[in-house]
């Protein structure tokens, strides 16, 4: 007879919350939300280009202003968070209204105003309407991991799920998009094309959001948001003080931010019509490489999300970060040293290395992702034991402020990028040669950028206190000062 594996609860002798599997994969489902629309909003460039009329220069300058935007209302939300309890919840009502908020201002970007004459000021207010509602589903969704669960070795599985569902979803949206709409729109990017791509995209958010209510539901619970010290209300000040004295936040920010940076620069459609369109030669054939090197990699998260519960967050970003970084440097050495348009001919050599790097470079990055979900909820829970306060939108807002004041560069950095290769007026088209000038361009900002994002990471972690062996004593004191508050409680009902 085999012997029952002993719980984490009765390992380290702390009572964990768990959620269903269906709970998680349910909440998972908003990668059906932020990464569909990620991935159009990744297309803003050419929506202000084409449909607006605006240049690249100032199309780069109000995606960097309304980033920055963006990053100052997430902590302001946390005074919305704070004050929202309805009989209906309090998560379910904020990610509803924030996606008809985003939906909205998205049609109206996209489609309702495009093409229409129109032009800086309305393609402006409306990515800020847009900002508002994404701030308001995403800081949302990313305080339900922490609600969820606090067992150790559940909260890197939270991380699988979302690391599958994140990857997919872009995925699944850049063949729909790239191998099945854009050649039915005549091959390149235009108004029938972002109509189409707009409307695909809101039916798959909202399908999204109502699944992420059904997994919450459960949750949504007043009793959820109470910390271990009689509640005051929320002020600015608080928000500083967080920033200041939550050491491990403090960290992740560091981290986080930077690599983000180089991902989202990266991701940006441009940069993948360079890679995919001009130096491989064939963005329909590489869309579908990506999606046959992403499958595999996909089970990298469920090996991640081991290695993390036995080792924790820390340990996991540092040692899969430093993989992510010799596989990125192979990338680039492969790409020098091989003709890239081989790449584009199904079945040649150059396309299987590419396929098998990339699969492991996806891999990696998974590993990556699933630790950083489980590092955010345990850096929420660091702060209701340091301050007794149970502040997850305070603690996600302030990270998510100062993360997207600096990836607000991402896209000034991509478009000012394609400027300087001569794209002033235009966008790159998967049509165009490829030059020396666009080759390295195209390494710098998909590879090189990355590496040097990771580099900054594991300076960063090096001073991070936040171990496995910590965190288990972290829950063992929020537990006693449960205890120790609810006793008290009542005491007072008692006199």
């Amino acid at each position: 007879m085999f012997k029952k594996k002993p719980t984490a609860s009765e390992v380290d002798g702390v009572q964990y919350r768990r959620a269903k599997t269906w709970q998680i994969i349910c909440y998972a489902c908003n990668a059906l939300v932020g990464m569909s629309v990620y991935s159009l909003i990744g297309m803003a460039s050419y929506s202000a280009s084409i449909g607006y009329g605006i240049t690249t220069a100032a199309v780069g300058i109000i995606l960097t202003c309304t980033r920055i935007l963006d990053g100052i209302t997430d902590p302001l939300l946390a005074f919305v968070y704070d004050r929202v309890n309805t009989k209906f919840g309090k998560l379910r009502i904020l990610l509803i209204a924030g996606y008809l908020i985003e939906a909205l201002a998205l049609y109206g970007m996209f489609t309702g105003f495009s093409s229409k004459g129109m032009g800086l000021v309305a393609f402006t207010l409306l990515y800020v309407v847009y900002v508002i509602g994404y701030t308001v589903t995403n800081m949302t969704a990313q305080t339900i991991p922490a609600i969820m669960t606090n067992d150790p070795r559940q909260r890197p599985t939270l991380g699988v799920w979302t690391t599958a569902f994140n990857y997919l979803v872009p995925m699944v949206m850049s063949m729909v998009l790239n191998v099945v709409l854009l050649p039915k729109c005549g091959g390149t990017y235009n108004q029938a094309f972002l109509t189409a791509a707009c409307n695909i995209t809101l039916i798959v958010a909202a399908i999204g959001t109502l699944l992420v209510c059904l997994g919450v539901s459960a949750f949504d619970k007043p009793e959820n948001f109470v910390g271990t010290k009689k509640a005051e209300p929320l002020k600015m000040a608080d928000i500083v003080e967080v920033l200041k004295h939550n050491k491990p936040l403090q960290c992740y920010i560091a981290s986080n931010a930077s690599d983000k940076l180089a991902q989202q620069v990266g991701s940006q459609a441009i940069i993948n019509t360079i890679l995919g369109g001009i130096i491989i030669g064939n963005i329909a054939l590489g869309t579908i490489l990506t999606v046959i090197s992403m499958v595999p990699s996909i089970f990298f998260a469920a090996f991640g999300a081991k290695y993390v519960g036995k080792h924790g967050s820390k340990k996991g970003i540092v040692n899969f970060t430093c993989i992510s970084m010799v596989i990125t440097a192979v990338m680039i050495v492969f790409f020098i040293v091989i003709d890239p348009k081989q790449i584009g001919v199904m079945g040649s050599p150059a396309m299987i290395i590419y396929v098998i790097l990339s699969l492991l470079q996806n891999g990696s990055n998974m590993c990556i992702t699933t630790s950083n979900t489980s590092y955010m909820a345990d850096a929420i829970d660091f702060e209701l034991d340091r301050s007794g306060r149970y502040i997850p939108a305070v603690v996600s807002g302030t990270y998510s402020l100062v993360d997207k004041l600096i990836t607000s560069f991402a896209a000034v950095i991509a478009t000012g990028a394609v400027a300087l290769l001569g794209y002033t007026t235009t966008m790159p088209q998967p049509t165009d040669p490829c030059t020396p000038a666009i080759f390295w361009m195209g390494m710098v900002l998909k590879f090189a950028l990355p590496i040097i994002g990771w580099i900054i990471t594991l300076i960063a972690m090096r001073s991070c206190p936040l171990t496995k062996e910590e965190m288990v004593n972290v829950q063992k004191r929020i537990a006693e000062k449960k205890a120790a508050a609810q006793s008290e409680f009542y005491k007072e009902q008692l006199q």
